[in-house]
């Protein structure tokens, strides 16, 4: 394979999961680790990804921008985030999970809603903060640097104490027999604790994120009570989620 299609398949794979290992990018393109590397260290150069310990994130999830920008698929990610937003109503208590399209929910709230909203997600918050009726908890904890959400036993010992309306959550890795799934160990134990502080469960996921699995394992699709992605529900793609006893919409 030649570096440049080398190049644009990690920068698939990173713009489609957020977060990649070396290792992962080095089996799917059948190369060394260190050509992985070099092309990752290239490629951050370039301003095209961010290069991190083991791996690398894309833009778009490495930092805050009170603007759009460097977010994959955002279309998609907005028309799930207008969705999800169905659920909400005055007084209701929410948890929005980490990640570029929980972030799009945070932003598509009504001004005129009258919210108490758990995060555990630095920009989810900071985007929380600018709507006047959303009164916004922060779950602390140690900070991932990479995902920005609190993570650790502190955060999930928090999240132990409430009990929300609605959690919703992204994934990194979702499949109708896998379930949802991470290769951040940490980041299944946050998700974890937010669906078992939840009331009901929203999961928020581009199609493209379908029939995908890694190596830890959140849950059960089962586990999830709701399913959202930019699909309509009768889309053939979602077929085989379909007799798992979740919603889809």
């Amino acid at each position: 394979m030649l570096k440049e299609e080398r190049h644009l398949t990690i920068l698939n794979e990173v713009a489609l999961h957020n977060r990649v290992l070396l290792s992962d990018l080095a089996d799917i393109l059948k190369v060394s680790i260190d050509t992985v590397r070099r092309d990752v260290t290239a490629l951050d150069e370039e301003n095209k990804l961010r290069k991190v310990h083991g791996g690398a994130i894309a833009l778009g999830y490495a930092s805050y921008s009170p603007r759009h920008s460097n977010i994959y698929a955002l279309d998609q990610k907005i028309q799930i985030a207008k969705k999800a937003s169905s659920f909400l109503r005055d007084g209701s208590v929410v948890l929005i999970d980490g990640g570029t399209t929980c972030l799009e929910l945070a932003r598509v709230i009504p001004e005129n809603l009258k919210l108490t909203c758990f995060t555990l997600s630095l920009p989810v918050a900071l985007e929380l903060l600018k709507k006047p009726n959303v009164e916004v908890i922060f779950i602390g904890g140690k900070l991932s640097k990479d995902a920005q959400i609190s993570i650790g036993a502190n955060a999930v010992q928090h999240l132990s104490e409430i009990q929300v309306d609605f959690g919703f959550i992204g994934t990194g890795y979702v499949d109708p027999e896998g379930g949802l799934t991470e290769f951040d160990w940490d980041i299944v134990q946050v998700k974890k604790a937010v669906i078992a502080a939840s009331k009901k469960t929203v999961l928020l996921s581009i199609s493209e994120k379908l029939n995908s699995k890694h190596r830890y394992k959140t849950c059960d699709v089962t586990a999830i009570d709701i399913m959202i992605t930019e699909l309509d529900a009768s889309d053939s793609l979602l077929n085989a989620f379909k007799n798992k006893e979740i919603h889809l919409l």
